[in-house]
């Protein structure tokens, strides 16, 4: 069983739960961080980080989801589908820790934890409130699940990602939006692999007006489109 650092509400009881992935060579420490950053904007909020299932192949101190020498469609998708059931019952059990309905939780990842966070997300029974994804790709595009009632999706990505490009964020938010999910997307000018500022602002405001119901249908009048 997967397990990492969390981080209660700022305020009582939790009403919602915001999972965190971290990417490739991480641990659970390198995101909990963000709910520190988010903490006034929802303030009912829990936060989990878990540390992925495996020691990392070139950063023994860090974690994978699954091995990544190079980004080969056939072995992400293997690794994706082979570390999926390791997130799922993680998300199972954090949902029964904060004593949470399946609705109120979200999920969010970074590169590795972005490719994880779509692929589990978007096959739960129930769906997550929201889906954000932090320099990463949707994996086997082609092999979407039936969407009946997806949930809001946030991408973000550097225009200069030299690990992943940022041409994956157009190639995901078009898969998703052909399969019946709203997806708002955002590039930053010059930012590389990682999360900026403006990043964080961004993501914070789409968690928050997941959790208020303010991300219906409506409000994402495109299948894709820039919040900014």
């Amino acid at each position: 069983m997967l397990d990492g650092p969390r981080l209660p509400p700022l305020r009582g009881p939790a009403r919602e739960l915001i999972v965190l992935c971290h990417g490739y060579g991480a641990d659970g420490n390198d995101l909990i961080a963000l709910g520190r950053e988010w903490q006034r904007a929802l303030p009912h909020a829990g936060f989990a980080s878990p540390h992925a299932p495996e020691r990392c192949e070139q950063s023994p101190s860090g974690f994978q989801w699954f091995g990544l020498a190079r980004l080969d469609p056939h072995e992400t998708q293997a690794g994706v589908e082979r570390a999926a059931p390791y997130l799922d019952a993680f998300l199972n059990s954090e949902i029964e820790r904060w004593a949470l309905p399946p609705e109120r939780m979200a999920l969010l990842g970074f590169s590795q934890g972005a490719m994880m966070a779509l692929h589990v997300g978007l096959r739960r029974s129930r769906s997550p409130a929201a889906i954000v994804g932090f320099s990463g790709l949707l994996v086997a595009p082609e092999q979407l699940p039936e969407l009946s009632a997806p949930p809001p999706i946030l991408l973000l990505h550097g225009t200069d990602d030299q690990v992943i490009p940022d041409a994956a964020l157009f190639a995901a938010a078009v898969a998703l939006g052909a399969a019946g999910a709203a997806v708002q997307w955002h590039r930053t000018p010059g930012l590389g692999h990682g999360i900026d500022a403006e990043g964080m602002v961004l993501a914070g405001r789409f968690l928050a007006d997941a959790f208020a119901g303010r991300l219906t249908p409506r409000s994402f009048p495109l299948a894709c489109r820039n919040p900014a």
